[in-house]
């Protein structure tokens, strides 16, 4: 069977795998508002830095402007700006690490696979596609928990949770839509609460019994293994980057069987900046909890919106 190996080209699947997992990722990904499309970088050569990321390619959400009697005024005439300090405007790159890696190593033997060779592997990439995007619904979430900025309290009252996520957004000046992340028990006393009308910045969908947004914040039910142990996630859309880079994802004759191994392995990440994660909240507790925890990576943007 050694043999074989040599006349039997390895077979490299990089390219099809990161059109798959973009699909994927975009359809089936929980936090794909968030974060917006998967990055993908074919034939990652750097173990350790991922992406230069340009950090006016993320708006930035959060603004601030102090009204102090001190500033811009009185002892701050000359020497201070309500709007902040100035800050020029240079699309720096920021490097980027992975945080984790995956990989998958299965085998398709003709004899048994009852099912054509390479409509099996086709498949197979497909489900995998699947498997490494739940992994990264796990990251996420627990990459969102890790980086908020504060907690909110329990969720017994769902209304007094977003209404004091909703001010603290008007206090931030977030400029994009707001999200909130909750778990179907959340969810469920959403539909269920007294006050969820469309004259009080609600809407629901009678028919399907689902809601779009409450306290105009919009709400997305999440699985609960998806949420790092909290009930409700909050986070403006499109202020982080998710991304992977793959080293390799081909098939190889085996030597143990008549047929082939199906082998990937690659690394992957997330980013939100410092200035974003002012904008990320979390409420409550929930029952399951993630093991996928992601510590976040310090960085900084390079201007302000």
């Amino acid at each position: 069977m050694a043999t074989e190996n040599n006349n039997l080209a390895v077979r490299l699947y990089q390219k099809q795998f990161i059109a798959m997992m973009q699909t994927v990722f975009g359809v089936q990904s929980t936090f794909t508002p968030t974060f917006g499309d998967l990055q993908a970088l074919d034939g990652i050569q750097n173990n350790a830095i991922a992406f230069s990321v340009k950090a006016n390619d993320v708006p930035v959400a959060v603004g601030n402007y102090n009204t102090g009697s001190d500033v811009a005024f009185g002892s701050g005439t000359s020497n201070s700006n309500r709007f902040g300090p100035i800050k020029e405007i240079v699309y720096g790159d920021i490097d980027v690490p992975y945080d984790f890696n995956w990989s998958f190593n299965e085998g398709i033997d003709q004899f048994t696979v009852n099912n054509d060779l390479n409509a099996a592997v086709a498949d197979r990439l497909n489900l995998q596609a699947q498997a490494k995007t739940r992994l990264f619904n796990g990251k996420l979430g627990a990459y969102l928990v890790d980086s908020a900025a504060a907690d909110l309290g329990d969720v017994t009252d769902v209304n007094k949770v977003f209404e004091a996520a909703s001010e603290r957004y008007t206090d931030l000046e977030v400029v994009v839509p707001v999200r909130a992340y909750v778990t179907a028990e959340v969810y469920n006393a959403i539909i269920d609460h007294q006050l969820v009308t469309s004259y009080k910045g609600s809407a629901v969908n009678i028919d399907e019994n689902g809601i779009v947004r409450f306290r105009d914040i919009v709400v997305t039910k999440t699985p609960t293994r998806y949420m790092a142990g909290k009930a409700i996630i909050f986070s403006p859309d499109n202020i982080g980057r998710a991304f992977t880079g793959i080293n390799v994802v081909r098939t190889i004759q085996s030597e143990n069987f008549a047929g082939v191994a199906l082998q990937g392995a690659g690394k992957a990440g997330q980013w939100i900046s410092d200035d974003n994660r002012q904008a990320i909240f979390t409420a409550g507790t929930s029952a399951t909890t993630t093991t996928s925890t992601v510590k976040p990576t310090t960085t900084t943007t390079t201007s302000h919106a």
